[in-house]
């Protein structure tokens, strides 16, 4: 029977620190020596005998979970600080709802004066609201700069006043307003939300970086400038103001980002610490200097029951980055310093070896934390980190004791109700993160307000409300198409209290996922896939799935009849003819007969078109094994030996010599007509890892080319330079693009036209969506978000054809970013 007690790890407690007279919002009104020093006393001399007869005094749980006990057992931090009420901390992600610092006439300049007020944090508020009432126990904001050389971007969000402290005050009351049951027992608790601190050093994005030293990252074309000591002196007390301002605004605590690059890394690693001062000067106990004086200030300035969690880099993944011996030296000095948490951080930001994307496997990272928990060298909670996207794997982790909580970030924002569905044996239901990384950190890069490409409600929690409408407004509504354009609407619509009838002629839905889930580092697309099944069982009540079934012009004209109100066509795309002579040759395949059609293909393979598809088709050349893999067959081992993980963390920065455990099985071509760098459309944090991993292969490829023709012995002949070149190849894949098919919708406007407006079919009886709207790459980000905006106001008359398409405006953060770049 597990029990819900005072936190246990190796016969040592942590009891909090003693309880302090009563003071407002956690500020410390304690001597702050004092108080440090008895917080760290208490737990070390606490023992085992004491902790055995404090939780003699607990109160049992009546049950445990029958299939996650361990991930909804509480985790009592001591009776200061109370309990949390499972073991998920939410991680942190930069959203864009933080708020920013740009002042008034500026927002007037970039054309934001008649927006609502971009300063309100109401939609960051209802943003972690949602996540509270799906159960997450304890999350950690966006980063949230502690002065101005700080900033992620210009004029980012930043808390270093009264003013700004106030607007918090909406986001920490929206969370507390929830209660979260503990599982087991009558018992329930507050929520927890911490705001992260973050400096980001050389990474940030704007002109007046600072680092350790006179440094330049590989991300950002800003050079930094070394802090002198006069200013590191300024940042702990800024880091520190910010702390205290977290408190009064409500916050249970802060996170300290000490990992992943920022402005903390960059001291303690000698990659970018080239000081020869007392922060500095060789000596790890001088480059860790400053976070510990960082903490011990904060934990000096709040009282007890304010939670200080630490980010720490356990795995940088960067030459010259910090020794595990050091990671071993840190970790006790950051307990000592006054820490209550400390969680995970993998891979500096200019790492190249993925460290969040699908090609991660699940819990890929658990080692690191696992080693410095058998470490025992320290007494708090740890967290495991990184791809961590379903219960079964969250608790695996905890039952073999790798960490005491995990963190889930982007499986958090795919599905708020991630927790609640998992303690109530629903995990089929969760919407799960693919880690495809492209509205959510793509997002973040770029300045946007980030979002999910598989629920496009995140971050959009005020402007995406599906509730349930009268009975007057629901609809009948015929959908053609079941990818993901059509799948998105139909549940949506569903939500809404409309009735759907989802036509597609495949056999199954899903659309083009069927052909992206089989290639090898894109498994979890075999996630959504499930999802979409599970949910339209959901909701048979409203959605009929009609397959192996084509939609005429006809049967849209005539169904009006049966009772169809407006019709949604979702029909995708077909790939693109590049009108090369002699494409007609047998040994001349598109894309579609390779990933669906499974046609035989040689060993010595052409393939026309460097976008996502022709990148999708070549790593399933080179490494599809002819079985379709989930996630359950990928090897972590495997991923180590491929990117140069160093498992047992022997190297400083933890790389070794990456080794492809797998030889290519073909020798690929890779061509495009346009100059410049194959792949360059792809996203932003993971285009590199797909040209990487082609590169891996030693596959060809050629850029700038003129296809001529194809001969008939299936060769390829282009130009490139103004020299004729020959490619003499067993295969052509044609991965030339895709347009819309939309023949449906231009029927129905040109029907329109022909009876000068009195066709059968009126303007908002027929809507296109997805691909079928505009076609690109396979972008299922687009396709799914236009399908979940359109049935949340499909019914409103004012929706026509030609005005259905609705997007969120761009945030002022954007408009900064895009104004920025003009000057570069």
């Amino acid at each position: 029977m597990l029990r819900s007690r005072p936190f246990v790890k190796r016969g040592l407690v942590v009891v909090g620190h003693p309880t302090p007279p009563p003071h407002r919002n956690n500020i410390v009104s304690l001597d702050p020596i004092h108080h440090s020093r008895s917080y760290c006393y208490r737990r070390r001399a606490m023992s085992t005998a004491a902790t055995a007869n404090d939780d003699s005094s607990q109160p049992k749980q009546e049950q445990q979970h029958s299939l996650y006990p361990h991930l909804f057992e509480p985790l009592d931090l001591g009776p200061d600080i109370g309990k949390l009420p499972n073991r998920i901390l939410m991680g942190s992600m930069h959203t864009g709802l933080e708020g920013h610092s740009i002042p008034s006439w500026l927002e007037r300049m970039i054309g934001d004066s008649g927006h609502d007020d971009h300063n309100s944090l109401e939609r960051m508020a209802a943003y972690f609201q949602a996540r509270a009432k799906g159960g997450v126990g304890m999350m950690v904001t966006g980063g949230i700069a502690p002065n101005k050389r700080g900033w992620v971007g210009p004029f980012a969000s930043q808390l270093t006043n009264e003013n700004e402290m106030e607007r918090h005050r909406v986001v920490t009351e929206a969370v507390h307003s929830v209660d979260i049951p503990i599982y087991g027992s009558f018992e329930s608790v507050k929520p927890k939300i911490c705001l992260q601190i973050l400096h980001t050093g050389r990474y940030a994005y704007h002109p007046f970086p600072i680092s350790a030293s006179n440094t330049k990252s590989p991300i950002s074309p800003f050079p930094a400038k070394a802090l002198s000591k006069k200013e590191i002196q300024s940042t702990i007390q800024d880091f520190t103001k910010t702390a205290v301002l977290a408190a009064q605004a409500g916050y249970d605590g802060v996170e300290v980002m000490g990992s992943e690059g920022y402005l903390l890394s960059q001291f303690l690693s000698p990659r970018t610490n080239h000081r020869t001062d007392e922060y500095g000067n060789g000596s790890f106990a001088n480059r860790s200097r400053l976070p510990l004086e960082i903490v011990k200030s904060i934990r000096a300035a709040v009282n007890p029951n304010f939670i200080i969690v630490f980010r720490i880099s356990l795995l940088d993944l960067v030459d010259g980055g910090m020794t595990w011996e050091e990671v071993l030296e840190f970790a006790p000095a950051l307990e000592q310093a006054g820490v209550t948490i400390l969680n995970t951080g993998i891979g500096w930001h200019e790492a190249r070896v993925p460290t969040i994307s699908t090609a991660v496997p699940r819990g890929g990272y658990a080692f690191c934390t696992k080693k410095l928990n058998e470490a025992n060298v320290v007494s708090i909670p740890l967290v495991s980190t990184n791809r961590i996207n379903d219960p079964a794997t969250a608790e695996s982790l905890l039952k073999d004791n790798v960490s005491d909580m995990v963190s889930m970030a982007r499986p958090l924002l795919a599905d708020p109700d991630f927790v609640n569905k998992a303690m109530n044996e629903q995990a089929n239901l969760i919407n799960t993160c693919i880690g495809c990384n492209q509205a959510c950190l793509d997002h973040a890069f770029q300045g946007k307000t980030a979002s999910c490409l598989v629920n496009p409600k995140a971050c959009h929690e005020t402007e995406l409300v599906t509730t349930l409408l009268p009975e007057s407004q629901r609809l009948c509504i015929g959908v053609v198409g079941a990818g993901p354009a059509g799948c998105a609407f139909a549940l949506a619509a569903a939500e809404m209290g409309h009735s759907v009838i989802l036509y597609d002629q495949a056999d199954r839905i899903g659309g083009q996922f069927n052909m992206a889930k089989r290639v090898p580092g894109k498994e979890e697309f075999h996630e959504t896939l499930r999802y979409f099944e599970e949910q339209m069982k959901l909701h048979s009540d409203k959605i009929q799935v009609k397959l192996n079934t084509s939609i005429s012009y006809e049967d849209i004209e005539q169904s009006k009849k049966n009772g169809i109100d407006k019709w949604v066509i979702a029909t995708g795309v077909t790939p693109r003819d590049p009108k090369i002579p002699g494409q007609d040759h047998p040994n001349v395949l598109s894309y579609i007969d390779v990933l669906r059609g499974n046609q035989p293909v040689g060993d010595n393979v052409a393939i026309i078109g460097a976008g996502g598809i022709g990148f999708d088709v070549a790593e399933f050349l080179l490494y599809h094994n002819g079985t379709d893999k989930t996630h359950k067959d990928v090897s972590i081992t495997e991923f180590w030996e491929e990117w140069g993980i160093d498992s047992k963390q022997s190297t400083r920065g933890g790389l070794v010599e990456p080794h492809r455990p797998h030889a290519p099985k073909r020798k690929i071509h890779l061509l495009q007509r346009k100059k410049g760098k194959l792949g360059a459309n792809l996203g932003k944090t993971t285009g590199w890892i797909h040209r990487a991993t082609l590169k891996a292969g030693n596959v060809n490829m050629i850029n700038g080319v003129t296809y001529d023709r194809i001969d008939e012995d299936g060769n390829l002949h282009y130009t490139k330079d103004g020299k004729s070149k020959i490619l003499e190849v067993d295969n052509i894949v044609l991965c030339a693009g895709q347009v819309e098919h939309k023949e449906l919708q231009e029927m129905a406007v040109a029907r329109e036209k022909e009876t000068a407006g009195g066709s059968s079919i009126p303007s908002d009886y027929v809507f296109t969506i997805g691909g079928a709207y505009q076609a690109g790459e396979l972008d299922a980000k687009r396709a799914i978000d236009m399908g979940t905006r359109l049935a949340t106001c499909i019914h409103d008359d004012h929706v026509v054809q030609g005005k259905h398409v609705f997007q969120s405006p761009p945030s002022s953060e954007e408009k900064m970013f895009s104004l920025l770049r003009k000057f570069m």
